[in-house]
């Protein structure tokens, strides 16, 4: 809990602070005299200021957000002698680049985490794929338990090593936002059999790009073998005669491909068999020794579904491999995610607009603080790239043409380059009313989301 809370305190203190000084600096490089640069809302806890001339840095109580107040007349008289540093008395050019700094701050933040993630490394699982689900698009692209995907490309001519299994869910969610279908070049395990394989993702709505969209697809975890690790003492599992490190061979005359496989079949044995699991028949390999061994599942509820358990831990972790850039590479390969994640978040906000995708994926803070925490407890690279994540999704939520975000400034000054003259007052208020409404409607259904996902109703 404390980590999760620290992790999600950083998280908004570096975001916020990089946003604001990114308009901070701006502004002064185009001579406007910024009044206070604020971290936070409220009443104010901490304040720094050089002089009664400078600018006053504070820290307030509230820190889910920031602001920089610069000089302007619209908000208070200015002595005649400071007309020159006032916001509003700067050209439009100046005003524009001083309101999109802002974003672009957090942009640039987020080549700098992506990069510093890449050089660092994290190791991940290889793409060596477990069995994909009866029926799904995997499967009928010719998938199998034990391929290892080497490449990918969406015309068969440009072709991007893939690293990990990351990656290849990473290209596969982009295949399904496109419409486009992916070509995969996939080995055995020992990276013998090359085949390519064309993995039809057009077939799968955008609207469903969500957590279960690697379901969907056919792709669940790793390969993994079909061995067993711990067992609960009197489970069903014990009482069968199983032991820690036995391989499951077949279960009821049917081979297994590998863990994830053992699984799916242990808990469907609970499906329409009245109130107790069907027994089932094991064949076990235990030092070299075939052993055929009756397995009694026991009944739980999972959400809305009866499925079976052995109370076992089962299969071998996953193969993992370090996934590490070199620097000029980890620049380009930051750069390209950068890009790529904010074309990917601005197309999901406009398929949300119009319907094509679940508003369920809007995120509030509680969802933030909980990936901030995961991120930070499995080590500095996976929390740099968590940061580098947000960080896109804020600038592009502040590029949205609307009123109160710096989309919303632009969208003025961009009226004003068209038709010589800035937006009047009366509108001005009616756009502002208009904007407040807008982002309590997104900030109260991003709340709900959260809480929905906290209490399993999503």
């Amino acid at each position: 809990m404390l980590t999760t809370a620290l992790a999600f305190i950083v998280t908004l203190g570096v975001l916020i602070v990089i946003h604001e000084y990114g308009h901070y600096r701006v502004a002064v490089a185009c001579g406007v005299k910024v009044l206070r640069f604020s971290v936070g809302f409220g009443r104010v806890v901490w304040r720094r200021q050089r002089d009664a001339d400078s600018t006053e840095f504070v820290i307030a109580a509230l820190p889910l957000g920031g602001y920089v107040r610069m000089l302007d007349e619209r908000e208070g008289a200015v002595a005649p002698a400071e007309l020159g540093r006032a916001f509003n008395r700067q050209s439009l050019a100046k005003r524009s680049a001083i309101v999109a700094a802002g974003p672009l701050a957090n942009l640039l933040l987020a080549v700098a985490l992506y990069a510093l993630s890449f050089w660092i490394g994290v190791e991940e699982p290889k793409a060596l794929l477990g069995a994909p689900l009866a029926g799904s698009v995997a499967e009928r692209a010719g998938l199998r338990a034990g391929d290892l995907v080497q490449a990918e490309s969406a015309d068969g001519e440009a072709w991007r090593d893939v690293r990990s299994m990351s990656d290849l869910r990473w290209t596969l969610t982009q295949g399904v936002l496109r419409g486009e279908r992916r070509q995969l070049r996939v080995t055995d395990a020992s990276g013998h059999g090359g085949r390519t394989v064309h993995v039809e993702l057009e077939r799968i709505p955008a609207d469903e790009v969500d957590a279960q969209l690697m379901r969907r697809i056919g792709i669940g975890a790793p390969y993994s073998e079909p061995v067993l690790g711990d067992l609960k003492a009197g489970g069903p599992a014990d009482q069968a005669g199983l032991r820690s490190g036995d391989r499951v061979l077949g279960v009821d005359g049917v081979a297994l491909a590998d863990g994830a496989h053992l699984r799916e079949l242990i808990r469907a044995s609970a499906r329409d068999s009245g109130t107790a699991a069907r027994p089932m028949r094991w064949i076990v390999e235990r030092a070299g020794q075939r052993l055929e061994v009756v397995v009694e599942p026991i009944v739980v509820v999972d959400g809305e579904q009866r499925i079976g358990r052995i109370e076992a831990y089962i299969g071998g972790p996953p193969e993992l491999v370090l996934v590490r850039y070199g620097f000029v590479e980890g620049v380009a390969e930051a750069a390209t995610r950068t890009w790529d994640m904010s074309a990917l978040t601005l197309r999901m906000l406009g398929r949300m607009l119009i319907g094509e995708a679940s508003l369920k994926n809007l995120s509030g803070p509680l969802t933030i603080a909980d990936y901030a925490g995961q991120s930070a407890r499995l080590g500095a690279a996976y929390y740099l790239g968590f940061l580098a994540l947000v960080s896109v999704s804020l600038a592009v939520l502040n590029l949205l043409p609307l009123p109160m975000l710096d989309g919303g400034h632009l969208m003025y000054y961009l009226f004003e380059a068209v038709t010589g003259r800035p937006v009047s007052d009366v509108w001005l208020a009616r756009l502002q009313r208009g904007g407040v409404a807008i982002m309590l409607v997104m900030m109260s259904l991003a709340l709900y989301n959260d809480l929905a996902r906290l209490l399993g109703l999503h």
